[in-house]
């Protein structure tokens, strides 16, 4: 009884902490409602456990005396955020805090099998991660389609075919080596939103990805709303063009090839629909379109109410300048509307959202109190300036490592005209 009386005064100290870091023993006292000597007693043990660390002295309220600020100790352990799509993958490394180390996008291998694709995720992944590999507790791996939690597949994935076979998920989990979540990557792109994004002041939010695919994630009270199969949110595979016509062809990429071919107009690229300067054809093209993203936009609304729905993927941006516009039609429609925005962390919502997800798995590691866990992490850690940074510093230190290939390669031509460049 007593050692559950310390765990629990254990996890309320670590959980008071993770709050409002950093913070004095005093002020998680205050918070935490548990008696200073109490606190004292459980700051000694989380001290002693490496998870806890003091930092620099502060001037308390009370007049002369002095208290330690503590905090977290960041770099004690890290995990993975992927965002695996059929174009790119990306990737982001992070702290125990979410400072992020490392942010990555390479193309996604897609001519390769399942087996093939889990190999190179989990090579990839550890290339990332470099020197901390051995530190990395937890990875969250973001997929297209509807990922079931309960038999661990994925379905409605046309893009990328690869992560339907029936025991990918267990060949990536095997292939990476640490624990790993899964999740549709509209999912965690909304979570990035909700913690890092346009959705940091929205309790109830939706994202909407429109791209190669049509993704939807929908949160109530902050939780993400996720279903036995993971088909919460699929309005992709609603039925509801000319004999039935799923959803997701009248608004993405390929749809919009498509249908630009049927009616005798070429495009080279979906985003030339939304140009200012189309002409008859096309626009009558633009308002096919217009009505079926609003019906998208209707179902988001009416399965969870939200205040704000956040548009992110390679369609949605070229739809920044027009939200408003939805916006209307959805309040003429509805008599009220959420916020249409589009996403603050641009292509990275994905990866930001699984860093998110991996966290909370640490979290509960360390004992972090699980009614708290959806309002953590909190602040600007993982905000679009930090991880915008982070890809810079990757980004020179791989030009760098080229510059350095073409100096050798520099000086072995001039040694030996014949030799072969380095690699």
């Amino acid at each position: 009884m007593v050692q559950d009386t310390r765990e629990l005064n254990r996890k309320a100290v670590l959980t008071a902490l993770m709050q409002a870091r950093p913070a004095s023993r005093k002020q998680i006292a205050e918070a935490s409602g548990i008696s200073a000597a109490t606190v004292t007693r459980a700051v000694d043990q989380l001290l002693s456990e490496g998870i806890v660390t003091e930092t620099a002295e502060i001037i308390a309220e009370t007049r002369g005396r002095r208290a330690v600020q503590l905090d977290i100790v960041a770099e004690r352990s890290y995990v993975v955020g992927v965002d695996l799509g059929a174009s790119n993958t990306r990737i982001i490394v992070a702290d125990l805090l979410a400072h992020p180390l490392v942010a990555v996008e390479t193309p996604t291998p897609v001519e390769t099998d399942s087996l093939e694709l889990a190999a190179w995720l989990a090579g990839t992944i550890r290339e990332a991660a470099g020197d901390v590999w051995d530190r990395v507790d937890h990875v969250s791996l973001g997929l297209p389609g509807a990922v079931s939690q309960r038999d661990r597949t994925v379905s409605n994935a046309p893009n990328l075919p690869q992560v339907e076979t029936v025991t990918f998920l267990d060949d990536a989990q095997d292939a990476i080596g640490k624990p790993v979540r899964f999740d549709n990557d509209a999912n965690y792109a909304l979570l990035g939103e909700q913690h890092f994004g346009a959705a940091r002041s929205a309790r109830n939010a939706a994202m909407l990805t429109i791209g190669s695919g049509l993704g939807a994630g929908l949160a109530i009270d902050g939780r993400i709303l996720q279903g036995e199969h993971g088909l919460i949110g699929e309005f992709g595979q609603l039925p509801v063009g000319p004999l039935g016509t799923r959803l997701e062809h009248l608004v993405t990429g390929g749809g919009i090839i498509r249908r630009a071919a049927e009616a005798g107009i070429e495009l080279t690229a979906p985003n030339e629909l939304f140009a200012e300067d189309a002409g008859p054809a096309l626009q009558t093209l633009r308002a096919h379109f217009d009505q079926a993203l609003l019906i998208v936009l209707t179902a988001t609304t009416v399965s969870c109410d939200p205040q704000t729905i956040v548009l992110g993927g390679g369609i949605a941006n070229s739809l920044t300048s027009t939200l408003d516009r939805y916006q209307l039609a959805l309040e003429q429609n509805l008599r009220v509307s959420p916020t249409l925005a589009s996403a603050e962390l641009g292509d990275f919502s994905g990866s930001v959202g699984a860093v998110v997800a991996a966290l909370h798995a640490a979290y509960e590691d360390l004992g972090i109190q699980e009614d708290t866990l959806i309002r953590l992490p909190h602040g600007t850690a993982l905000a679009r300036p930090q991880v915008d940074a982070a890809r810079a510093h990757v980004d020179a230190a791989h030009a760098k490592v080229d510059a350095a290939r073409a100096q050798v390669d520099a000086a072995r031509a001039h040694a030996n005209p014949n030799a072969i460049p380095a690699r």
